[in-house]
């Protein structure tokens, strides 16, 4: 059977701003550029675009948030840990941030396109393509307390709501508070995500 001109033309990459072509399904290291991630992380809405505020809370903003409630666990992170908490949903950039609900629905498809990209983006800042279960353990619990602040700060959520489906609230300041949960235009958000990941790659 002959293959449709529509299956003949399907595209499975994504041309990026800084004139990158990234294959989706097979995504090279090389493709894969600091500004691209940080430019469509802040242009990617948290909680469906759910949230108060002015602007969107971004992805962008949300991974800085989740590495400084990382920091707080844990006082001996190393530059390499920060660094894979701040890069733990970089996937988004390119495959948008889909609520939890929505990705039971699709199942195990769209986690090998992510992983797929993830193994990708770890291997273009130095990072093992799969991360140790120690790191990965300590982000998913900064990233539930991030979580668990942005649901009931910006997103409707009541405290008793919050804690069934992200745990305890986490041991945060008030400086935290002020800092990371008031949502930034996205030029703010793009510049203070790159900001950091090039000083932790330069240490």
């Amino acid at each position: 059977m002959k293959k449709s001109a529509t299956a003949k033309s399907a595209r499975a990459w994504q041309r990026m701003l800084s004139g990158r072509r990234l294959d989706l399904l097979d995504p090279s290291p090389l493709d894969i550029e600091l500004e691209d991630i940080a430019h469509g992380l802040a242009r990617v809405a948290r909680w469906n675009g759910q949230t108060k505020g002015t602007h969107i809370f971004s992805v962008a903003q949300h991974v800085l948030l989740v590495e400084a409630l990382a920091r707080a666990r844990s006082a001996d992170l190393d530059d390499r840990m920060r660094l894979a908490t701040l890069l733990h949903d970089a996937a988004e950039y390119v495959i948008g941030d889909m609520i939890s609900p929505f990705k039971a629905v699709i199942g195990d498809s769209y986690k090998v396109v992510e992983n797929r990209l993830l193994g990708a983006i770890h291997l273009r800042f130095g990072l093992p393509a799969k991360l140790p279960e120690s790191w990965t353990k300590l982000i998913k619990a900064a990233d539930r307390n991030a979580a668990y602040l942005e649901s009931t700060r910006l997103a409707g959520f009541e405290e008793a709501e919050a804690r069934k489906f992200f745990g305890p609230p986490p041991k945060y300041s008030a400086a935290m508070e002020r800092e990371y949960l008031t949502p930034w235009p996205a030029s703010t958000a793009a510049k203070r995500l790159t900001e950091r990941v090039e000083r932790l790659l330069r240490n």
